[in-house]
């Protein structure tokens, strides 16, 4: 009962403040940025380009355009994921469906770019923060991450590179410019807000289920754990665990730590750096690893 309680407690926060970044990013865009030329990363990015060329409205492209990116992160993240982004994208639409008929806040080119970007990423940052996301670009770049030696920063720099030299051959170098100003002063602000999607976390867990758990976190966010033999003053023989994750995957970890043991101890830990390949895996080998121990099961 009282894990049940918590439970809710945690949903009805992470969405009420899915509901709140998302407003806010779609404030930050449609009352700055969009008026003004300003383009912001990924997917929205190329919504805006195709809106400023067809008219066509904003809201309705980046629901389309993120679809496909929504699946690719459910398959690798989730349906957990999967609810909190597409209700997060769905919010964030209708907003900019709304905004949009709101006067801009300022013409002044500086200002939108500042505060715009400054707000874009707050919302932003806290939609990840509670396990969301309103551009699917960073659930791909994290896919591709873990195919790759490219950080999830890198690939989401490259994609954004090829957008903002699009908009500079449509919308003049300016406007490329001050794009790539805003998407530097968002991307600072999201990792205050949430500390960075790429930022890498370590997790000690102690529990009593230690190799179901190790399992569950290897199928779910296709990491390794390290499993260590500890003993508590009062508790007595305990596993503990240690996992290296990123902050996307941390509102997972916990839903797999509130599945698998209630009375499970998590402490995140930041890690500054880290010497080795054993972090990613491969997609395919780790679903024969995972078939080959459920067997053994």
């Amino acid at each position: 009962m009282l894990k049940a309680r918590r439970r809710n407690a945690r949903i009805i926060i992470s969405y009420i403040m899915l509901t709140f970044g998302s407003v806010l990013a779609a404030f930050a865009l449609e009352t700055f940025l969009i008026p003004n030329t300003i383009l912001d990363g990924g997917v929205t990015g190329i919504s805006i380009i195709v809106s400023k060329l067809t008219d066509l409205p904003v809201s309705g492209l980046v629901l389309i355009l993120n679809i496909p990116f929504i699946y690719i992160g459910y398959k690798s993240l989730g349906k957990e994921f999967l609810m909190s982004a597409v209700y997060s994208m769905i919010l964030f639409s209708l907003s900019l469906s709304v905004f949009q008929y709101i006067e801009p806040v300022t013409e002044q080119m500086l200002l939108a770019t500042v505060y715009g970007g400054i707000l874009l990423g707050i919302g932003v940052g806290i939609v990840l923060r509670y396990g969301g996301c309103v551009d699917g670009t960073e659930s791909v770049a994290l896919v591709i991450s873990k195919r790759t030696t490219f950080s999830v920063g890198q690939i989401v720099l490259i994609f954004n590179i090829v957008i903002f030299s699009v908009a500079g051959a449509i919308f003049g170098i300016d406007r490329a410019m001050y794009s790539l100003l805003t998407y530097f002063i968002t991307s600072k602000v999201i990792d205050f807000v949430s500390d960075g999607l790429e930022q890498v976390k370590a997790a000690l867990i102690v529990t009593d289920r230690g190799t179901d758990m190790a399992h569950e976190i290897y199928r779910r966010l296709g990491r390794t754990v390290t499993t260590i033999r500890g003993k508590g003053l009062i508790s007595g023989d305990k596993e503990v665990m240690y996992v290296v994750i990123n902050r996307i995957e941390i509102s997972e970890l916990r839903s797999i730590a509130d599945d698998m043991d209630e009375e499970a101890f998590i402490t995140i830990l930041d890690v500054s750096d880290i010497i080795g390949q054993n972090v990613k895996y491969k997609h395919s080998t780790s679903r024969k690893k995972i078939r080959y121990m459920e067997k053994e099961k």
